[in-house]
């Protein structure tokens, strides 16, 4: 898309603003690139030395991931013969906790290395800093690849995503984070490998033992004593010689860790290699009640009621908030559940979302129905929000309110929302948003769409559910896909890019397995297992 800059075509070109612009955006991004490269550099150096034995093995050529708890790396294996062996080194901050560290590398040892579950070549450590060696897949960007993939592709992806997630599942493994950047997918080698065990727990009879330790470390970490009630407003007092000035906070609903007032056991790792406990005193939050916040959709309660906080919200004060649109003060300053929260916004399931404590597998399958509604209807990310009533609320547009307070009764936990919203018929939702004519099957290529990058439902939505499912301008018309310019952004239709085979024939099948993915109760959404013997994947052998 071009910018109008408002230039007279009588002006001199030679003095042309557009092109001083066009120098200077060159310049600029040319900055950029040797900015990052020489951060790049400084990071690899700096790997090197944290964990000398790397360099007597390993070339490392690039940095190509970075996320919150590791950094990644491409590297070529210093063989004596033979073809050079691309390797993946996964570099772990050294704040990582050691048994979570060894849960991952647990996870890759015994259930990685097949079934497009990613394998360890080797394990390398010095000091607090631990390095995992793994096979390197090149893989495309689901971003770039996905509106022109055939629909035999797409049928091919879910059912090597779900062969992962059943061999994972097996070993009583909950990977807790399953997005498309963690399922790495080789196009022209139909080549497949599930990434990034680091947010991992076990069920209860999980046979990776570390994860039991892990488990037992999350609910021990908690427990309500150990846990802050909810802060609101748009400030928060720390105190203790250390706490910093007040900070500024979103005006949303938050919850912040409560220190622990009498001294914590940590495992900590000693000089020997051996795990030893060591004990640990931090300061304590000081609460106050903050102003009312501003109206927001629907609120979840732990089985219908939320117990009163006694130092925040006096015993004579009663909720004022029921069945309207808004969530008072009364009501924010009560505790809430803590329960695991890991993974992506916009792949969590409704269990994670509304703090269910009791998470199984099926917070996998959840995530792997949002990749298959990404997949079918052509935008990526779907779903977008900033917190998690948003995200709750962006669900019901999709399957209804009343069917989520209904499902999530069945785990405990009570839903209020100030409007009921109809559950949408996935066939047309996706076709809509592919730029599919329901009556005439065939892709509509003469309409403007959003980006593929657009989600269908973005953080912008209005908090009142009842205006949730409304779409930005572009997405009432949309197309079914847009390359991307030089610039990387979004640009107009281009169906040579787009592959049409298949797609004007998608089987009922196919929604039937959204469906169960996307199933609101988790004790009766599909497993991996029933997923790959779906009529969808008929013609599909293991």
């Amino acid at each position: 898309m071009e910018a109008s800059l408002g230039i007279r075509m009588d002006e001199p070109m030679a003095f042309s603003p557009q092109c001083d612009q066009v120098q200077a955006d060159g310049s600029l991004k040319k900055h950029e690139q040797n900015f990052k490269l020489s951060g790049v550099k400084k990071d690899i150096e700096k790997l090197y030395e944290a964990v000398p034995q790397l360099g007597n093995l390993f070339k490392i050529k690039d940095k190509i991931g970075e996320g919150t708890f590791s950094s990644v790396y491409l590297a070529t294996a210093q063989l004596q013969v033979g073809p050079e062996e691309k390797i993946a080194l996964k570099h772990l901050i050294p704040t990582s906790h050691p048994i979570r560290i060894a849960a991952e590398l647990q996870c890759l040892t015994v259930a990685g290395g097949q079934d497009n579950v990613m394998g360890v070549k080797y394990c390398f450590r010095k000091n607090d800093h631990v390095v995992i060696a793994m096979p390197y897949l090149e893989h495309e960007s689901f971003l770039d690849i996905l509106n022109s993939l055939s629909f035999q592709e797409v049928r091919e992806y879910m059912f090597n995503l779900f062969r992962a997630l059943k061999r994972i599942h097996q070993f009583g493994i909950v990977h807790r984070d399953v997005k498309p950047s963690n399922f790495l997918y080789n196009r022209r080698l139909k080549k497949y490998a599930l990434v990034d065990f680091g947010l991992a727990q076990g069920t209860h009879d999980t046979k990776i033992e570390l994860l039991k330790l892990v488990h037992s470390e999350a609910q021990q970490e908690s427990c309500p004593q150990n846990k802050s009630h909810v802060i609101t407003g748009n400030k928060i007092s720390l105190s203790g010689p250390a706490a910093p000035k007040e900070l500024d906070q979103q005006p949303t609903v938050k919850t912040v860790k409560r220190p622990y007032t009498n001294a914590q056991s940590q495992i900590k790792q000693g000089k020997d290699g051996k795990l030893m406990k060591q004990s640990k005193t931090v300061d304590v939050l000081s609460r106050k009640l903050a102003p009312k916040k501003k109206a927001i959709s629907s609120k979840v309660m732990t089985s219908g009621v939320m117990r009163k906080t006694a130092s925040s919200c006096p015993a004579s004060l009663t909720c004022d908030c029921y069945a309207t649109d808004k969530v008072c003060s009364i009501c924010l300053s009560r505790r809430q559940q803590v329960a695991p929260r890991a993974g992506t916004p916009g792949f969590r399931a409704p269990e994670v979302l509304t703090k269910c404590p009791n998470q199984t597998t099926a917070i996998d399958m959840w995530s792997a129905g949002v990749i298959f509604l990404s997949l079918l209807s052509g935008r990526y990310p779907f779903y977008k929000a900033s917190d998690d009533l948003t995200a709750l609320a962006q669900i019901m547009t999709i399957r209804g309110s009343r069917e989520t307070i209904q499902a999530a009764k069945t785990f405990g936990k009570s839903i209020l929302c100030s409007k009921e919203i109809p559950a949408q018929d996935l066939r047309k939702l996706c076709e809509k948003l592919r730029g599919i004519d329901s009556n005439t099957l065939t892709l509509t290529s003469d309409v403007q769409g959003p980006a593929a990058r657009d989600p269908a439902f973005s953080e912008k939505t209005d908090h009142n559910v009842s205006h949730v499912i409304q779409q930005t301008p572009e997405a009432q018309h949309p197309g079914n896909s847009l390359h991307k310019d030089n610039n990387g952004c979004g640009g107009s239709l281009n169906t040579d890019t787009i592959s049409l085979e298949g797609w004007n024939e998608v089987p009922d099948e196919a929604y039937d397995l959204l469906d169960k993915l996307l199933d609101l109760n988790p004790a009766s959404r599909i497993t991996a297992e029933e997923a790959l013997l779906h009529p969808f994947f008929k013609d599909m052998s293991l």
